[in-house]
């Protein structure tokens, strides 16, 4: 299994190798690969594990969430394929479990986007253009039940948009599939 790597810690120094493989259990029964110093790796492993569960669990310094913007915008495209890559359960799951952890969040939301959608709905719409925007909720439902792919009503010009806003009437309205929605993010979809 571990033929290439020395098999004392002597041979491992005398050969300046960073591992080297006993093929006997350490003292909490793992047979795995061990680092100079005599360290098991799946025990350094596990170790790991636990000091980044713990530290999830720790409010973010200032100084690591700039860190972290200056190593969003030096590596943008990767990190946006990195997303890009996660299989759509992983996804679910994390949105699921964000939710669960941030629960007032998920309200204020909630609450502010019902409150820009009213915000941005004129008072001089008329009782057809009002049954025009429910008409477009209700085929998107449709839509999603009949090809089993969830769809979504997008607002062609958003409502908060990065220059410009747009506002909540039926001609700003078109029913995409959600993934496109998403990928379309806050950005104005002149092709619907």
């Amino acid at each position: 299994m571990y033929t290439e790597y020395p098999t004392t810690r002597k041979e491992a120094k005398e050969l300046k190798s960073p591992y080297y493989f006993t093929g006997l259990p350490c003292k909490h029964g793992h047979i795995a690969l061990r680092k100079l110093k005599g360290t098991c790796m799946e025990c350094q492993k596990i170790e790991w594990q636990e000091t980044n569960a713990k530290r999830a669990l720790l409010p973010k310094s200032e100084a690591s969430k700039k860190a972290g913007k200056k190593y969003y915008e030096a590596n943008k495209e990767v990190v946006k394929l990195r997303a890009l890559s996660r299989k759509p359960e992983d996804i679910i799951k994390y949105r699921k479990t964000w939710k669960a952890a941030n629960p007032d969040l998920v309200i204020a939301n909630s609450k502010h986007r019902r409150t820009k959608h009213k915000q941005a709905t004129p008072k001089w719409l008329t009782q057809e253009h009002k049954t025009a925007i429910k008409q477009f909720y209700l085929d998107a439902m449709l839509v999603s039940k009949v090809t089993g792919v969830p769809y979504a009503v997008d607002h062609i010009v958003p409502l908060r948009g990065e220059l410009v806003s747009g506002l909540h009437v039926p001609w700003n309205l078109a029913v995409i599939t959600r993934e496109e929605n998403s990928k379309k993010s806050n950005k104005i979809n002149l092709q619907s």
